[in-house]
């Protein structure tokens, strides 16, 4: 009796002793797993994380050098759409936002008649006071570069671009003014602006026609 007493207990430490280890052995396998899965994510983190800090850097970088991100809006004015135009393709180069000045009154062909004293363009462009209404709100202070565009009447900017110059703090900010015309250049206009807003940032302007290839090559070769 005594015998198969000790049979028994010896047959429950061995069923004991297997159980246990069976424990172990999948407790073991599944951390193994468990570290296997946290150290893929940790690799496909660290992956995306510098996959993401390469984007950046390819964002910033032209011709191989390094180079701070600007945020840049591209605002004109254009009666009759030349200027527009001109201002599309600089938003191509750019990437920046296209804004049009929108005037309360849009200009008729009447209105542009450069021969007529009676003209409102001509009355404007002789009246130092002239300021005409512009319609729409343009946001000004999210931008670090402002490409600036205007026809050019009477050998400098139309007054409605005094208008936005007037109503908007441009403090600081670096201002490339561009132009269109059929001879007059921009130096009379840039003077002016240079002279009576004097804490811009101006760089140099230029006389765009609508060649798409003149006005990429000019915005490629700015330093802003």
């Amino acid at each position: 009796m005594k015998t198969r007493n000790i049979i028994i207990l010896i047959i429950a430490v061995i069923v004991i002793i297997a159980g246990v280890s069976i424990w172990l052995i999948s407790s073991n396998k599944s951390n193994e797993s468990n570290n296997t899965n946290n150290t893929s994510t940790n690799v496909n983190a660290n992956n995306s994380e510098n996959e993401e800090e390469n984007k950046t850097d390819e964002d910033n970088t032209v011709d191989g050098e390094t180079t701070d991100r600007k945020n840049v809006a591209v605002i004109y004015f254009s009666a009759t759409g030349t200027t527009k135009k001109v201002a599309g393709y600089i938003k191509d180069a750019t990437n920046g936002d296209l804004i049009e000045i929108e005037p309360k009154e849009k200009y008729t062909d009447n209105d542009l008649n450069y021969s007529n004293d009676e003209s409102r363009a001509t009355k404007e462009q002789n009246d130092p006071s002239a300021r005409p209404e512009i319609s729409n709100d343009i946001d000004t202070d999210s931008y670090d570069v402002i490409f600036l565009g205007y026809p050019i009447w009477w050998e400098t900017s139309p007054k409605i671009i005094l208008t936005f110059l007037d109503n908007h703090n441009l403090d600081g900010k670096t201002v490339i003014p561009f132009c269109t015309s059929g001879s007059s250049g921009i130096s009379s206009s840039l003077n002016y602006f240079k002279n009576n807003y004097k804490n811009i940032n101006w760089l140099e302007g230029k006389r765009l026609t609508t060649s798409e290839s003149e006005v990429t090559d000019w915005v490629n070769g700015l330093n802003y």
